[in-house]
């Protein structure tokens, strides 16, 4: 505990050097209002900036792409409120109830306790990341190739386990991410696959192109086609703090959902969606009054917004300490490192401590930040969403082009990102979620390799995989998600967003 507490000091001092720091402030407040505005999102911002964040510090880009994922789960829970449409997917429970609060002239109570439960929520999982993730990378230090194949093959079923759909559509899109994946050189012999002698594609296909696709172009088309005049919440915004009778009421569901959000946070696949409506449905059974629940209680707001932010903190835990993204958000992230020469995994303490100490540490300052911004910036926030849609999704979609271009300089990766754009509409027009895909594909290729690796440890005999324990527990756990909706004809029909 000691040494961790030492490490996370150590943090301090990387996040709090003006570089870092400047750019957690601007990650904190890209991330608000990318939350704030409808069909924007943090996986396409993150994908959007990359191109411009490889002239800085590995260690000052991931702490403000870090802020955006964040800061986005503070924004979205004000959109929520004032326009019952949630600005980021983590945060659609908070419509039910905080929106009906605002109608009662309630609105500043609301997004007080979302924003102070979010702190709050966000200061937990802070601690939960200190002591967990290094406890996690050193148990990660045990794990071979079939370790890493096991644990990879239960991340991506459980995805589909979780999915918000069908859990079969959700295993077509795991299979076709992998086989995406596969698009470039073998990783093993450098040979030519499914490249049909095109040079462009010997890299692969380029994951921000397809995330700005998928994620961005085709969620502001699909806005366009089925929008209706947004009426802005007009009422005057008061009494930002809440009162005692708030936060007596309050104090229970911030604590249960920051705890519970950061474990469900920690497990591969589950990302931030999920724990937000086991939150919800936690507080309305435990309350005495159920039947209140979406016409504006405060407790509908203060859990599931806990929840949200403390399950974006567990996120981070497998990505650091193992190198398995829990989202599309993470995926993108991992992403990053890797364009940065870098491997999340259990090393990545003891080969970049700066890194991994630094981020952790931004993470509480840009906390304080979000905290200190929110509250007093909501005016400005409201003026921004009362820009006409029209010209926002104009502004989107350029720069997605602009960004998918820049990435590489390439005109092919502009084709690409338009391609996905059509796909994302058909897959929306279909039901089926792109987030398994964008995971699968980001997996895929360390999944091959891990699978070839092991292959070749065991003279090609599959058996390894059951010989040791660990491998041994993870396909057992993944064969659990695959046969439990055949064991029960009941199953939660909440699961992973595609944008979060």
């Amino acid at each position: 505990m000691l040494d961790s507490l030492a490490s996370l000091a150590f943090g301090f001092t990387v996040a709090l050097q003006p570089q870092n720091l400047f750019y957690c402030f601007l990650g904190v407040t890209m991330g608000t209002l990318v939350g704030i505005l409808p069909g924007l999102g943090p996986t396409v911002t993150i994908a959007l900036l990359l191109p411009v964040t490889f002239q800085l510090n590995p260690v000052a880009a991931i702490i403000m792409l870090s802020g955006i994922c964040y800061g986005a789960m503070y924004g979205g829970s004000t959109t929520s409120i004032l326009l019952n449409i949630p600005g980021e997917a983590a945060s659609v429970v908070t419509c039910l109830d905080g929106y009906q609060m605002a109608r009662q002239g309630r609105g500043g109570p609301a997004l007080g306790i979302s924003a102070f439960g979010s702190f709050i929520a966000g200061t937990i999982s802070l601690f939960g990341l200190v002591f967990l993730a290094p406890t996690l990378a050193e148990f990660g230090l045990r794990f071979g190739p079939p370790e890493y194949f096991a644990l990879m093959v239960m991340g991506l079923t459980v995805v589909a386990y979780l999915a918000r759909r069908s859990m079969a559509k959700a295993l077509v899109m795991t299979v076709f991410g992998i086989i995406l994946g596969c698009i470039g050189l073998d990783p093993m012999t450098a040979t030519p696959r499914f490249t049909f002698g095109s040079l462009e594609l010997a890299d692969g296909i380029s994951l921000p192109a397809m995330v700005m696709g998928l994620f961005g172009i085709a969620e502001v088309l699909e806005n366009l086609g089925v929008r209706t005049k947004v009426q802005v919440f007009s009422g005057k915004i008061k009494e930002l703090l809440p009162n005692r009778e708030d936060w007596r009421r309050s104090a229970g569901p911030i604590g249960r959902g920051s705890l519970l959000g950061f474990f469900l946070g920690i497990v591969p696949g589950v990302g931030a969606i999920v724990p937000q409506f086991v939150s919800y449905a936690l507080e309305k059974k435990l309350s005495a009054y159920p039947e209140r629940f979406g016409t504006g209680e405060i407790e509908g707001v203060a859990g599931p917004e806990a929840c949200n932010n403390a399950a974006m903190g567990g996120t981070f835990i497998p990505l650091l300490s193992l190198g398995i993204p829990s989202s599309a958000t993470t995926a993108v992230l991992l992403g990053a490192l890797m364009i940065y020469g870098l491997t999340p995994g259990p090393l990545l303490i003891k080969n970049s401590p700066d890194l991994f100490w630094g981020v952790i540490a931004s993470m509480y300052i840009g906390n304080v930040l979000l905290l200190i911004l929110n509250l007093p910036l909501i005016p400005l926030w409201i003026s921004f969403l009362k820009i006409p849609y029209t010209y926002l999704a104009s502004f989107i979609i350029l720069f997605c082009l602009i960004g998918a271009y820049s990435l590489n300089n390439n005109t092919v990766d502009i084709f690409v990102a338009i391609l996905f754009s059509l796909f994302g509409l058909l897959l929306k027009r279909f039901d089926f979620e792109p987030a398994p895909l964008v995971l699968a594909f980001v997996l895929g290729p360390m999944l091959e390799t891990n699978l070839r690796r092991s292959l070749i440890l065991s003279d090609g005999g599959f058996r390894i995989f059951l010989e040791r324990p660990i491998s041994a527990a993870f396909i057992l756990l993944a064969l659990a998600a695959l046969a439990a909706p055949l064991l029960s004809k009941v199953r939660p029909g909440y699961g992973l967003s595609e944008e979060d």
